[in-house]
């Protein structure tokens, strides 16, 4: 059986006690794999693990420790990679019977990072097909599990990472968020995820490096490994157009203080509809930070369902950009929501496709005015706790007889400005012990401003002590 305080000792914690030799790699790495062999058969949460590659690497780690050899700063500590990300010998399948025997030639650069760092991958975590929904079941997996209710679903398409995490299978997992796929996990499994300012980690698995909603980044339990994952991926890459220029300077451990921070909170952003336990561990959350010192100051953004509606046109035709030239000879092994969003995009002419930038103009307009006097904006992650495993957003998606948006998510329409950093934090639980969550959004480039004010809820409603009942 896993050790479960080791199961649930953070990355930085980890990393630290190898470097002194509290602890060996190779003990690490054993217990991981220990706990994916107890935990996968009821959440399906790896598609491939590497057992004999990763012990060997925790031994080659641990004879590079004893050496005296400099060490990276996450140096023998296991991670998973999203089944999504190329990753150089491995089957990289993105959920897709149609790539059930793909293997890449050469890592993301996002991996290379990591492993350059000293992580040690130990499997590869499932996603929808094609990363494509805020529910993590394939044609090719099967349907993945919340370590909170089995009967719920981990969110997507990063769900297998999220799973991972929060069941203590790794520290750290590597996630894509093109929708939200990093912060839906992360908010229904009760973990941390960041959707990093668009380049701060660069984005070179793509045909087009001018896509602007794509975004790489961290699942953690803690603010600070979830900050040193960026600190490790960040920087400028030539292959990447967008990537920032300029790397931030990440202090570690995060400060906390929020005294005179202004932040705006907007609890159903103009159109959602929230469930009540959702908005009062936001609401929590708030009064949390005004205890602090922070003055939070409810606002009305007055976005209306438009901003969703463009990003779910905008989706439509960018899964089709890259993958619908298998509808029409793989059809019958394709997801059946992915053909329909497929067809869709090939309805789409071009002049609308173009006006649906003026509806993400005006929804970014609207944001500036609330920027012009707050640091940040907090709002719930997701609306509602996290629906049956088996469900899909095309099932969530309605409307209350107010005229409310029903939705498995909140966090799409910050993809429409995707350079807005949005971070996830875990807010509290339900009645029925499930995970809710606070999104917090800043500033054009300003992660750490959204990381400081996670710092701060992390101190002030402390989850680290959580632990899913498996």
């Amino acid at each position: 059986m896993a050790n479960l305080d080791l199961c649930y000792t953070p990355a930085v914690t980890l990393a630290r006690h190898i470097a002194s030799r509290e602890i060996s790699p190779v003990e690490v790495v054993a217990n991981s794999l220990e706990r994916i062999e107890e935990v996968n058969p009821k959440l399906n949460c790896f598609c491939f693990t590497y057992p004999q590659e990763a012990l060997e690497k925790a031994k080659a780690a641990e004879r590079a420790v004893m050496a005296g050899i400099p060490l990276g700063p996450l140096h023998g500590v296991p991670i998973a990679i999203k089944d999504f990300t190329p990753t150089a010998g491995k089957t990289t399948t993105m959920g897709s019977r149609v790539y059930h025997d793909h293997v890449p030639d050469q890592d993301a650069r996002v991996v290379s990072d990591l492993l350059g760092a000293g992580a040690i991958m130990v499997g590869k975590t499932t996603t929808p097909e094609f990363a494509y929904d805020g529910f993590t079941h394939s044609p090719l997996w099967g349907v993945t599990r919340n370590p909170w209710n089995p009967d719920r679903t981990p969110g997507g398409s990063s769900g297998g990472s999220g799973a991972a995490v929060a069941s203590g299978c790794v520290p750290l997992a590597e996630g894509s968020d093109m929708g939200g796929s990093v912060r839906i996990p992360a908010a229904f499994c009760g973990i941390v995820g960041l959707k990093p300012s668009l380049g701060r980690i660069p984005m070179t698995i793509l045909a087009s490096v001018f896509d602007n909603i794509s975004h790489f980044g961290p699942l953690a339990r803690t603010l600070d490994d979830a900050a040193l994952f960026l600190d490790v991926c960040q920087g400028p890459d030539e292959y990447d157009i967008m990537s920032n220029p300029v790397p931030l300077d990440i202090p570690h451990p995060l400060p906390g203080d929020v005294e005179g921070m202004r932040i705006a909170m907007d609890i159903d952003l103009g159109f959602y509809h929230v469930d009540d336990e959702v908005a009062a561990n936001v609401e929590r959350c708030a009064e949390a930070l005004s205890s602090a010192g922070a003055i939070v100051e409810e606002v009305d953004l007055g976005w209306r369902r438009e901003c969703a509606d463009a990003w779910l046109d905008y989706w439509n035709v960018y899964l089709a950009a890259f993958f619908e030239q298998h509808l029409d000879a793989r059809r019958d092994d394709l997801d059946p929501n992915i053909v329909t969003m497929f067809e869709a995009a090939r309805r789409m002419d071009a002049i609308s496709f173009k006006r649906l930038e003026f509806v993400r103009t005006r929804q970014w307009q609207r944001l500036c005015d609330v920027f012009a006097d707050h640091d940040a904006l907090i709002c719930p992650t997701t609306p509602a706790v996290a629906p049956r495993a088996t469900g899909s957003d095309a099932e969530q998606l309605g409307e209350t007889p107010d005229g409310k948006m029903l939705s498995n998510d909140m966090t799409l329409v910050f993809n429409n400005v995707s350079q807005c950093p949005a971070l996830t934090v875990p807010s509290g639980m339900t009645a029925d012990g499930l995970a809710t969550a606070l999104q917090i959004v800043g500033r054009r480039f300003e992660d750490l401003t959204v990381l400081k004010l996670g710092a701060a809820i992390e101190k002030l409603r402390p989850w680290a002590h959580l632990r899913p009942p498996l």
